[in-house]
């Protein structure tokens, strides 16, 4: 079915008006009583638009139905199998009973993708990937699509249920805060969302925070990484998205922790929101946090697993540098079951190897394949950039290192009498 509206062609704001089109498809007459019967048959080949009935009624006759099918799908009734043909025959369906009727598009009967293939320019016209969190679409428009920034947002909101708000990202993520500023193409300039995780909800001010729905999956891994009623310590905690089903879900203790006090605010939100009391909440500098929370706790002698997640990936390994003489002096009599989740971005073709170099050079200290539990590409960023993590077990001599053997200022002046310390 021809859909073309060479009329609409490089529209740059959106004018619903000119989104009108008579097509002709086929369709075929049945008996009111013999539709659900049929549909065996025709389901398949119905047409399928928006908010146009494929099942309508005959004019003046209030006995028989009319189905209207897809021309792309359905040719004649001699193309369809044997036994359908049988079964059509048995409810009176003959070639007498098609026809083509005229229908009379206009705008809301257009899907978004038929909207965006007749006006963006040709060969270009899909629009680019978007994730949605909560209400908000969220692009990330690529130069030759700016120009029709205003008209991509209104089709977003006009064609997609329950949203709101459309934007497109403007600006580098923030490595500190892990925020970008954002332009309002369509709709509300309303950034409070929630949004549905890991059977766990999360509110926060999408505007301030870094939320990255691609990256539920990832979230859901760890989740089920994590033994039931182990430890967490989450070092870039965001809102949550480890911190609270690890609490909630597999019933860890858990020490979350996030540099951005707006982050922190929302981590606290999502904490009391479901219901989790397991989480101790922190908003500290990374290395800080690992330094002044985890000694304590090491020197109780846990004997439960502990976790470690590092999802920062454009600066995590660099913060590997504080476990290095995190326990020095101290004398393990019992192995910590200490496991790393570290996450950063590498290239392609090197992109293994290149992980594993970059934790062995923070660390100062070589990683053995018994110590390494998997290496995950999470997703990809850009043909020639990917997100890794790494997860690995720490090697006790990292922890143990005597102090002259660290490079690191900041361990040294953080290092604390934690022999006489209880937790």
């Amino acid at each position: 079915m021809d859909l073309s509206l060479p009329d609409v062609r490089g529209m740059t704001e959106l004018d619903r008006a000119k989104f009108t089109k008579e097509v002709t498809v086929p369709s075929v007459e049945i008996q009111s009583k013999n539709v659900g019967k049929s549909m065996s048959v025709f389901k398949k080949y119905l047409l399928k638009m928006e908010k146009l009935k494929p099942v309508t009624e005959v004019q003046g006759n209030d006995e028989r139905r009319k189905l209207l099918l897809d021309p792309i799908l359905f040719d004649t009734l001699d193309k369809l199998r044997e036994d359908d043909q049988q079964k059509l025959s048995e409810l009176d369906v003959n070639k007498n009973s098609f026809s083509n009727t005229c229908l009379h598009l206009e705008y809301h009967n257009f899907r978004m993708d038929d909207v965006f293939k007749a006006v963006l320019p040709e060969g270009k016209e899909g629009c680019t990937s978007y994730s949605r969190i909560g209400h908000i679409i969220h692009l990330n428009l690529r130069d030759h699509l700016l120009p029709y920034k205003n008209l991509i947002g209104q089709v977003l909101v006009d064609k997609l249920i329950g949203v709101k708000t459309v934007v497109n990202k403007s600006s580098a993520i923030d490595s500190t805060y892990r925020n970008f500023q954002m332009e309002v193409l369509a709709g509300e300039a309303d950034f409070v969302t929630e949004v549905k995780e890991n059977l766990c909800t999360f509110k926060f001010d999408f505007s301030q925070v870094y939320w990255n729905s691609r990256l539920c999956t990832e979230h859901e891994r760890i989740i089920k990484l994590l033994p039931q009623k182990s430890v967490l310590f989450d070092v870039f905690a965001g809102v949550g998205p480890f911190s609270v089903p690890a609490a909630k879900i597999r019933k860890c203790r858990v020490f979350a922790n996030d540099l951005n006090p707006l982050s922190y605010y929302w981590l606290k939100e999502n904490v009391r929101l479901n219901k989790v009391e397991n989480i101790e909440t922190f908003n500290l500098d990374g290395r800080r946090f690992i330094r002044e929370q985890m000694p304590p706790f090491l020197l109780a002698r846990p004997t439960e697993p502990i976790h470690v997640t590092m999802n920062l990936p454009a600066l995590a390994v660099e913060f590997l540098d504080a476990f290095i003489g995190l326990l020095s002096g101290v004398e393990l009599d019992l192995l910590l079951d200490i496991t790393v989740h570290v996450y950063s971005f590498c290239e392609e073709s090197s992109a293994f190897s290149e992980m594993r170099t970059k934790v062995e050079s923070a660390l100062k200290h070589s990683i053995e394949n018994e110590q390494i539990v998997e290496l995950v590409d999470v997703r990809d960023v850009s043909p020639k950039k990917h997100m890794l993590r790494l997860s690995f077990r720490i090697p006790p001599d990292v922890l143990t290192k005597a102090a002259e053997e660290e490079t690191s200022s900041e361990p040294k002046r953080l290092k604390l009498d934690l022999e006489t310390q209880d937790r």
